[in-house]
């Protein structure tokens, strides 16, 4: 069974990190928040306070199918500070493992060079961030290991990109019906939508 991490810190976009939850859940897989904080309650940009599955440091990073980042702010900036959790970024990357970010999460993707060459979009004012990709106004782009999204209004498009990924476009397009979603199309790959 797929299980995906998705790392909160505190000032993290809550819409952002739950509306994935929520969706991922919905669709059976398994998605643990994890806290990089030292402590399981998370306060959101919004004064919004989660409580997380479980700590970083607690966590086995590795057995994890997919790294998810939120934005928000200063959220996005404590995640990129996280030594731990950048190396781990940077080794499922480079094992060709998923890894997500949302909003201006992906300019942490960007400050990598994960994005070169490839399709990305962020929050407008980090696409300066994207360093190398090829930038688009697409709620979501697929590239290969690599999903990003451009912020809190796109969350539920993220999410049921991520769900797709993993559980197919029938379940992706159920939970879709389920939450009265009007639009489950995205771009994958520098596909046009149809």
């Amino acid at each position: 069974m797929n299980r995906l991490a998705i790392f909160l810190a505190d000032g993290f976009e809550e819409i952002e990190a739950l509306a994935v939850v929520d969706i991922c859940r919905r669709g059976g897989l398994t998605i643990d928040m994890i806290s990089i904080m030292g402590k399981t309650e998370v306060t959101g940009s919004h004064g919004i306070m989660v409580k997380a599955d479980g700590l970083f440091e607690d966590a086995v990073i590795g057995d994890y199918d997919m790294l998810i980042l939120p934005g928000g702010m200063p959220g996005t900036l404590k995640l990129e500070a996280h030594e731990a959790l950048m190396q781990q970024v940077d080794e499922f990357y480079a094992a060709g493992k998923k890894i997500g970010a949302i909003c201006a999460a992906p300019s942490i993707f960007g400050h990598k060079g994960i994005l070169k060459g490839r399709r990305a979009c962020s929050y407008p004012t980090f696409e300066n961030q994207l360093e190398g990709a090829a930038v688009t106004p697409g709620p979501v782009e697929i590239s290969d290991n690599v999903i990003t999204s451009r912020g809190m209004g796109t969350a539920i498009d993220f999410g049921l990109a991520i769900l797709g990924v993993f559980c197919g476009q029938e379940m992706a397009q159920r939970i879709a019906k389920a939450i009265i979603y009007q639009d489950v199309s995205y771009r994958m790959s520098g596909e046009e939508k149809v």
